[in-house]
């Protein structure tokens, strides 16, 4: 790979994700020091909710270096998280530790300075330059640590595939056939919902790079040599339709939890989605047959997996106690971490070298190394208001619903990112 797809490869080699800790009591920077005045209560905010356990493990560990330094993960609801962390912020308040969305929503955040300036933190330069970016504000200045590179593809249940006589798809058509013969043979193929935004420009994510012709595209459009009414461009959007005929029954109201629920259940073969997903779903099925495939092309090329810097912890900069998070901070850094959180959350590590003890996650890792593409919406259009991503998003849902057309998506996505992306203007 070349281009974007070199810089991408950077830092994509090690496994799996994000993990979240510690920081002040939930009216902001932790005012609650423990009665024998000797150690200092840290709250983490994130949408992780899924995670908990886990990250109660990542705080033992921590705890066994620095007893004197008490965390509490405190996540909310992903749909909720975005609105309780603005309105806490807002008014002053908020966790000591911010988990920071990717790119352009974490960086509002610092650039209305709700966050501290990490400069300087030891561990910092173990992470390559590109992962670093994700943090990165306009002025120079780091503002998180990554902590995972999430990924977006299709997993299966084998054991359907194996039922029906379906082996994963290596080309578009392909992948389309083993969709009409699940479909006709009365399986839903596709366990997925336009209920919430955020899955939409996700899906699109996974499917559009095969129609766009994955790295070539990505740069030329992030440089503004192309735009969003290409037919490179327009196609993926098509497709988004086309695909809605292979989605459960009421798609328009599935959410996470329903679409989630219908493949761990084996109601559905495929399921579209992240990374983040693999332990989630070991855990509701650990009878679960799952594998994953990249997604095939459909104009000739290689097969994409898509991928991101998939969030950062970061220091609210009315937290009280700074010091003790940037311990915090500190230890999100080390090898250490790094392979407890890919041995508990199955996820891939943004510290480079860290090795899984899970099979999938390990193909998957190798696949990021082989077939990566960046996931374009978060890491090149997230800015905007509202942003480009949320525009895709609520207009895809439109078009599910009968109140759009792919022209109206196409048409009102480009004129959203005008207004704001400099190359397009």
């Amino acid at each position: 790979m070349k281009g974007i797809g070199r810089i991408w490869l950077l830092g994509l080699t090690a496994l799996m994700l994000v993990v979240s800790s510690a920081c002040s009591n939930e009216s902001g920077g932790s005012n609650n020091d423990n009665k024998d005045g000797d150690s200092v209560t840290l709250t983490i905010g994130s949408w992780r909710t899924e995670d908990s356990s886990n990250y109660q493990k990542v705080i033992e560990a921590f705890n066994e270096k620095h007893p004197e330094i008490k965390v509490e993960f405190k996540p909310s609801k992903n749909t909720e998280y975005n609105t309780i962390l603005n309105t806490s912020l807002q008014a002053g308040e908020g966790p000591d530790i911010i988990h920071l969305r990717p790119y352009a929503p974490g960086l509002e955040l610092a650039k209305a300075g709700y966050v501290e300036p990490i400069d300087g933190l030891n561990g910092l330069d173990i992470f390559p330059d590109e992962t670093l970016q994700a943090s990165r504000g306009e002025d120079g200045k780091q503002y998180g640590v990554p902590l995972n590179l999430s990924t977006t593809q299709v997993f299966y249940n084998k054991a359907i595939f194996k039922e029906h006589e379906l082996e994963e798809p290596k080309t578009w058509d392909e992948f389309m056939e083993i969709n009409k013969k699940l479909k006709d043979e009365g399986v839903t193929p596709l366990a997925f919902g336009t209920k919430e935004g955020w899955l939409l420009s996700l899906a699109h994510g996974i499917f559009g790079p095969a129609h766009w012709g994955g790295n070539e595209f990505v740069e030329k459009i992030s440089k503004g040599e192309t735009d969003f009414t290409s037919p490179e461009f327009v196609k993926s959007i098509e497709i988004m339709e086309e695909l809605k005929a292979y989605f459960p029954n009421n798609s328009e109201g599935l959410g996470m939890e329903d679409i989630r629920t219908l493949f761990f259940t084996g109601q559905a073969a495929m399921f579209p989605l992240g990374s983040w997903e693999i332990e989630v779903l070991r855990e509701m099925n650990p009878d679960l047959e799952l594998g994953f495939f990249p997604m095939p092309s459909a104009v000739g090329g290689e097969p994409t997996l898509t991928t991101w810097v998939d969030g950062s912890f970061g220091i609210n900069a009315n937290s009280e106690h700074k010091e003790e998070a940037k311990k915090f901070l500190e230890f999100l850094t080390t090898e250490e971490f790094g392979e407890l959180f890919t041995t508990n959350f199955k996820m891939i590590s943004a510290i480079p070298g860290v090795q899984s003890d899970n099979e999938l996650v390990n193909e998957l890792s190798k696949a990021v190394s082989d077939y990566s593409t960046p996931y374009m919406m978060l890491v090149y259009f997230a800015g905007g208001n509202p942003s480009s991503k949320v525009t895709i998003e609520t207009e895809l849902q439109g078009m599910y619903i009968g109140e759009q057309d792919v022209d109206g998506v196409v048409q009102t996505l480009q004129e959203n990112t005008e207004a704001w992306f400099e190359p397009f203007q």
